[in-house]
Parts: C-alpha cells; sequence; structure tokens
C-alpha cells in the first residue's frame, strides 16, 4: 500500500533534529554508469572531474552551454535520516545514487546557497540548482513520496537533498566529519 503524505508528515516531525554545523560521512557512493551504483568507503573529489569513479565527467543531466558538464551538479548529498524515514515508510531500498550521505541538516535556513562544507580537506559549495527528484525517483519510491518532496512547505527543507560543486579536492571517508563553515 502506497504511504500517504500525511504519514510522511507524522514520520518526520516524530524525528530529531538534525546537527546543524557537524556531522558524519554516513555513506558514499559513485555511478560508474547508467543505473549502477558502487559504495565506496573512500573516494577522490576533484574540482574538474568530480567524483573520481562517477560518470558526471562523462554523461550528466545538466550541461554547460559549451558542452562540458555543469559542476553545480557534480555532488550530490542525502540526509541520511531522510532516506532511511522513506525507505522504512515505503519498504523500497533503493538505492537514489547519491555521492554522500550524512545526517546534517541540509535545509535552506542551514545551508542556503553558496554555503561551504568540508569534509577532510575537500571543500564543496551548495549549488541554484534545486533537487527536487526526479522521474525515477517517483518510480522506485511512488508518486506520494514525490509529491511531498515537492509540496511548497517542504522545498526549502531539501528532503531530497542537494548538489554541490567541488572548490577544494581530496579524499574523504565514510566516517569523516562533515563541517559548515561560517562565512
Amino acid at each position: 500500500m502506497p504511504v500517504t503524505i500525511e504519514e510522511l508528515d507524522r514520520l518526520y516531525r516524530a524525528l530529531p533534529p538534525r546537527p546543524t554545523d557537524t556531522a558524519r560521512v554516513d555513506a558514499l557512493n559513485v555511478r560508474p554508469g547508467p543505473d549502477q551504483r558502487e559504495e565506496r568507503t573512500m573516494i577522490e573529489l576533484d574540482p574538474v572531474r568530480g567524483a573520481i569513479g562517477d560518470r558526471w565527467e562523462r554523461k550528466t543531466w545538466l550541461y554547460l552551454q559549451d558542452g562540458r558538464p555543469d559542476p553545480r551538479v557534480q555532488v550530490a548529498l542525502c540526509n541520511s535520516t531522510i532516506l532511511t524515514l522513506i525507505q522504512t515508510a515505503t519498504g523500497v531500498r533503493h538505492h537514489p545514487g547519491d555521492t554522500i550521505f550524512t545526517d546534517l541538516d541540509l535545509s535552506a535556513q542551514n545551508l542556503p546557497v553558496g554555503s561551504r562544507l568540508q569534509i577532510g580537506p575537500a571543500v564543496l559549495e551548495i549549488s541554484d540548482v534545486e533537487n527536487d527528484a526526479c522521474a525515477k525517483f517517483a518510480a522506485h519510491y511512488g508518486a506520494e513520496v514525490l509529491h511531498w518532496i515537492r509540496l511548497p512547505q517542504n522545498r526549502p527543507l531539501r528532503l531530497r537533498g542537494l548538489f554541490a560543486k567541488i572548490v577544494c579536492g581530496g579524499p574523504i571517508r565514510v566516517g569523516d566529519t562533515v563541517t559548515k563553515l561560517t562565512p
């Protein structure tokens, strides 16, 4: 039976607040090709190539006018607690393919566009490109979940996660601290 928006709201309200300044990397992932997921314990981030091993540098969904991949969508961050909520509510364990999973508060209030995060030596800058989920996400988790994510009151919460570009590269690992840098 599909989950309802009311049930998702109830489950979301029952969650403890997510940390706003520091959290840890819970999981890492690259997408070597379409519909492929490769979980890793370490990923090398590069400002030009993206997450090494990820298909972003070869095939992405957003390009610059000159044909290069748009760096604003180099890395996708997903809140691991929200993903667990969605997976538990729907009974679907699909891996959405995001690069970095963390429990950090990814809301626009906590991380406005242009904010920066440090993970190990790497620095990411929060993109202005919204991650409002896609048809593939809806196909796995259901139309109600997609609708819930896209509700006007939920968009600023970034329940689906966010995109970021790599400002400074370097290796990041599961267990590393994700730190919100002060402007």
